[in-house]
């Protein structure tokens, strides 16, 4: 299982929201790539970043932030935030991204979404946001009437590379990761899921390295590395036990 560390990037800082909220968020760094590098040097060798102002603009606000971040990090780089047209998808991938996350599109455009992913093969991933169990989409501030698990099938033989799950209500607030609806969504579809949202510990990381051969590819965690919860060295070795 991979353990992707999380650089969520606002205005060109290092950022953690609560629950997604803009207006509740906690500056962490002011140097993305120095952080990338940190990640690295204890063993990353994936990496998750998302422009968070991107995801509300619909376009790139922190291309030179990313930009650092894929020249400084040796490993591969997910992105995500308001990645939206052909033209974003192809500019990232021609400046090494090795995997886009796509979530408003998926819901309000699949079969771009599906083109996408026949186009790059193995190199998109859509981001399923749930809010009580409903996709949310414009970076978490829209929820919409279709449930999680309809979006995902939306997608089953399209061709993407995984599904990115998270629970808003748990998403930078150390609760501990959703399990059960991770796990039941990865056994309801046939495309690998990344959890998100809420990992608190070992604990966590423990738990969905048991189940990785349900369909569970890999785990987002950001915060609680940031405040010191969690070991990246030791939660990278947990995963790769399984």
């Amino acid at each position: 299982m991979i353990v992707f560390p999380a650089i969520d990037l606002k205005a060109g800082q290092v950022v953690r929201l609560a629950e997604g909220d803009m207006d509740r968020a906690t500056v962490y760094g002011d140097n993305p790539a120095a952080q990338a590098v940190m990640f690295a040097e204890v063993g990353a060798h994936h990496l998750h970043v998302v422009d968070l102002d991107g995801s509300f603009a619909g376009r790139a606000e922190n291309r030179e932030a990313v930009e650092a971040i894929l020249e400084a990090f040796p490993g591969h780089v997910q992105l995500g935030g308001g990645i939206r047209t052909r033209e974003a998808v192809e500019g990232w991938f021609e400046l090494g991204v090795a995997r886009v996350v796509m979530g408003s599109a998926a819901l309000k455009d699949p079969e771009f979404v599906k083109d996408m992913a026949k186009a790059f093969e193995g190199g998109i991933v859509v981001a399923v946001d749930a809010k009580d169990g409903m996709v949310a989409t414009e970076g978490w501030a829209d929820v919409s009437d279709v449930p999680v698990i309809d979006l995902a099938r939306r997608f089953e033989d399209a061709g993407v590379a995984s599904l990115l799950f998270t629970d808003i209500g748990r998403d930078g607030l150390l609760k501990g990761v959703n399990i059960d609806a991770t796990l039941e969504l990865a056994r309801q579809v046939d495309i690998p899921v990344i959890a998100s949202g809420g990992v608190k510990g070992l604990d966590d990381i423990h738990v969905l390295a048991h189940h990785a051969s349900e369909g569970i590819e890999g785990v987002i965690t950001g915060r609680a590395l940031y405040d010191g919860r969690l070991d990246l060295a030791a939660a990278i070795a947990m995963a790769g036990r399984g």
